[in-house]
């Protein structure tokens, strides 16, 4: 079974490269090339990852609950 590689599905997800994923994670670019070539994560690499993925999704969930904040105010003021 060949397995999709987490790195490279997160980067895609987030629509971000590898060179921000390290960035983001605070860690060198060749860390996350070394991820990419053997798809074998740290614990703490795969927490982190899922972890970001989650803070995105929340963000957008907050983003969506804002916009409907900011239409409910608007059909008040009407």
């Amino acid at each position: 079974m060949n397995e999709e590689n987490i790195v490279k599905r997160v980067c895609s997800e987030l629509n971000i490269t590898q060179k921000e994923l390290a960035n983001r994670l605070g860690t060198h670019l060749t860390t996350v090339q070394k991820w990419v070539a053997s798809n074998e994560l740290p614990n703490m690499a795969l927490k982190s990852l899922d972890l970001l993925v989650e803070n995105e999704k929340n963000k957008e969930i907050i983003k969506t609950y804002k916009k409907f904040q900011e239409l409910l105010k608007e059909s008040e003021n009407k």
